[in-house]
């Protein structure tokens, strides 16, 4: 029995003629945080969203903590409610406060009492910087306040483990810093991470191991180190080359 926390096996998805992944192998174990790195199109945002089952499969499985989310009897609301998942864009509700945005799944979804959803929304604020601005609305934040708010809405459920995609790709660059030093917390917090990214700096400080995704394929992944400095795949090393190029590694 394996003891990952989330674990992908032969999982294929395709668009039509267009083959997105092609038998993805994965495990991320308990307070672990993997990293998936690869050029944009590789398939990284699509295997977040299928394994939070937002896209069906074609093929494979998805286990979380050893069982099989992706089989059709398995009601996806149930299962999302034990996942927290962080896009690139916020997703907030503008006409909502940013405490009644935070407070909304653990009421609506898992129950949770008003009083006590919305007192632990107001200690997570706090805790990301986030005190005094409870009452006002998403529009009247820093875009990187918004992503803060976003990550505070999917740790408010107490999720086993979150899948970030590219949250800071919508960010201006001096706003960047900040969304990941708060990352950087959680996975000294213990929390169990899958990563989509393109801040390499930040795969090679924060992650256990890195997934280099090309062409719908994991086709090489280990130790960040390894892959960053000596990495095997020519792949894998033209995709950092040009990153190296671009001044971005």
């Amino acid at each position: 029995m394996s003891d990952a926390v989330l674990e992908v096996r032969g999982v294929t998805k395709s668009y039509g003629d267009v083959q997105v992944l092609r038998g993805i192998d994965l495990a991320v174990r308990e307070h672990e945080a993997i990293a998936l790195i690869g050029a944009s199109g590789s398939g990284k945002s699509t295997l977040l969203r299928c394994i939070d089952l937002l896209d069906d499969i074609d093929d494979g499985d998805v286990f979380l903590d050893g069982e099989v989310i992706t089989d059709p009897a398995c009601e996806p609301v149930q299962v999302r409610r034990r996942l927290g998942m962080v896009f690139q864009a916020f997703n907030l509700f503008p006409h909502m406060t940013i405490l009644e945005n935070v407070a909304l799944a653990p009421e609506r979804a898992h129950g949770v009492d008003r009083r006590e959803a919305r007192e632990r929304g107001r200690e997570l604020l706090a805790r990301f910087g986030l005190a005094g601005r409870e009452d006002e609305y998403p529009d009247r934040l820093s875009g990187g306040q918004q992503q803060r708010v976003a990550l505070v809405r999917a740790l408010a459920t107490r999720p086993r483990a979150l899948l970030l995609d590219e949250i800071t790709s919508a960010l201006d660059p001096e706003l960047v810093g900040e969304v990941l030093s708060l990352v950087r917390d959680l996975k000294a917090e213990g929390m169990t991470m899958l990563i989509a990214t393109h801040e390499m700096g930040f795969a090679r400080e924060v992650a256990n191991e890195v997934c280099f995704l090309h062409d719908g394929q994991i086709i090489e992944h280990g130790d960040p180190e390894r892959m960053f400095t000596a990495p095997e795949r020519e792949e894998t090393q033209r995709f950092l080359r040009r990153l190296l190029d671009a001044r971005r590694l």
